[in-house]
């Protein structure tokens, strides 16, 4: 038996009613025999834009948010955020862990600036959580004082002569955050190191990235005992990714420090890329690291919460382990942000009337999060109709998620069909529902 989770308002879920018509019009076929990945989880990235937000709000509403995030039960239960190493274009300004120039042996180094806002945060969403957070920790720059152009905007690249010091600061920020009672799950190598932004950016090629993998961060990570800290290489957008993954893959002392690749959203589908790449490493993992609406707040527009139901489906049916949004949380005009690169959230405070706006893209994303648990399954699913979009998992409980998406004008009736049942579906014109077996 299924019951069917519909629509973004808080709507009563109802039984499907047993149908056994095999002349259905369309039909959406699951086997839950047939297994592939294991789900890492859903979650969203904690940034100092985010947390000085929350922080404006008042401690109602601030546990509200929490609560619509991270509680297991009652919310969305995330389990895997990202966090920015040193600043990021969603912080109030630039800053650096280490920023004494020439201090390579890092006697500066402190998380001063995080115990502010961020830490506050990260350490309240897990309270409610009620186990530490899988933190992905990605850093946008390294201090000005290391890179080439003498600053954190504008790209420029990691000096050679720091690339040691560069590595051991990741090692002294995962120290700082577990002394702290967060503990970091994972590293990306550099946010977007094809960008170069007029915030927080540094370019690497591939063989640079492959390089200071292989010579510096890896090694530097296991002599410090955390070599159980995943790295991951490109969190950059899909359209490069299998490029570079080749490069670095393809050299096997770099390969052997390596997780897998990360990815953005912002040029292009290129769900095929993600395909590929697992393809030709399936001992690698693929974990969409951010995604957001660019451009603004756009409160209220519908087609934000499609786009990230179309991306999340397409990627967990290309093999992608987890996916993580961007900001948790910005006020209405889609920041604080220091250059000015506004962006929409799932949602937004109006601090001034201590208010919380859901966007629809929060609903969308609870489809998938709120039923398919951490360690869940990918099992085989397909629709008859293109305009059917579906996945299903089989979750650690023995249960069965599938979503499905109709981005359409029309509404779809279709045959949900599980080994001998067969259930009578409507899904209503640009809707998307879940149905979980009870």
């Amino acid at each position: 038996m299924f019951r069917q989770y519909l629509s973004e308002k808080a709507a009563p879920f109802f039984e499907s009613t047993l149908a056994g018509d095999d002349n259905a019009a369309a039909s959406l076929y699951v086997n839950p025999a047939k297994t592939f990945q294991t789900l890492e989880g859903f979650g969203a990235a904690f940034t100092e834009a985010s947390a000085v937000t929350w922080q404006k709000l008042s401690p109602a509403r601030q546990a509200e948010l929490l609560r619509a995030y991270f509680d297991p039960e009652q919310g969305h239960g995330y389990t895997l955020c990202r966090v920015h190493m040193n600043s990021c274009d969603f912080a109030l300004g630039n800053y650096a862990h280490a920023d004494v120039p020439g201090d390579v042996g890092l006697g500066s180094f402190n998380i001063d600036r995080d115990r502010q806002a961020l830490l506050p945060m990260i350490q309240a969403a897990q309270a409610v959580a009620g186990r530490p957070l899988q933190l992905l920790a990605s850093p946008w720059s390294p201090p000005a004082w290391m890179k080439s152009n003498g600053q954190m905007n504008q790209g420029g690249h990691l000096l050679p002569e720091y690339r040691d010091a560069w590595a051991r600061c990741y090692v002294k920020f995962i120290e700082a955050y577990a002394a702290e009672g967060v503990p970091i799950w994972g590293v990306s190598v550099q946010n977007e190191p094809e960008a170069v932004q007029s915030w927080d950016s540094c370019i690497y090629t591939a063989e640079e990235e492959r390089d200071f993998v292989r010579d510096h961060l890896g090694p530097v990570l296991q002599a410090a005992g955390l070599g159980h800290i995943k790295i991951i290489v490109w969190d950059h957008n899909r359209d490069h990714l299998v490029e570079r993954a080749s490069v670095v893959y393809s050299d096997l002392e770099a390969a052997k420090y390596v997780w897998g690749a990360g990815f953005h959203w912002y040029c292009g589908d290129h769900f095929d890329h993600v395909q590929m790449v697992h393809d030709a490493w399936p001992d690698k993992q693929l974990l969409f690291t951010e995604g957001c609406q660019e451009g603004g707040p756009h409160t209220g527009e519908w087609e934000l919460g499609e786009r990230y139901a179309r991306s999340i489906i397409q990627d967990l049916n290309h093999w992608t382990v987890g996916w993580i949004d961007w900001n948790l949380l910005l006020d209405h005009t889609g920041g604080p942000n220091h250059v000015g690169n506004l962006c929409s959230a799932p949602v937004l405070a109006d601090v001034a009337s201590d208010a919380l706006l859901y966007q629809n893209s929060f609903a969308y994303l609870g489809h998938f999060s709120r039923f398919i648990k951490p360690g869940a399954r990918r099992v085989l699913c397909a629709a008859t109709l293109e305009a059917l979009e579906c996945c299903a998992f089989s979750n650690p409980d023995g249960s069965l998620a599938v979503v499905a998406l109709n981005r359409t004008e029309a509404a779809i009736d279709f045959s949900l069909r599980v080994g001998d049942g067969r259930y009578a579906v409507t899904l209503p014109a640009r809707a998307i529902a879940t149905y979980v077996s009870a």
